[in-house]
């Protein structure tokens, strides 16, 4: 299992998950995703959930 993923919506890059203590902590490419900048995911699925929501005009679900 890696220790970073890349997070793309729309084939654009959201921004990355790096392994942490506890799950996975977003870190925002562009900003649009700033909202999500340091939020802590179980797992690098999760945050690519919450960035298709956010993209998608929805709010992304604190972990």
């Amino acid at each position: 299992m890696s220790d970073s993923y890349i997070i793309e919506v729309l084939s654009k890059a959201a921004g990355i998950v790096v392994r942490d203590l506890g799950g996975y902590r977003f870190f925002a490419a562009t900003q649009r995703f700033y909202s999500m900048d340091g939020q802590l995911f179980r797992n690098a699925r999760e945050a690519e959930r919450a960035a298709i929501r956010l993209a998608g005009g929805g709010l992304p679900r604190v972990a």
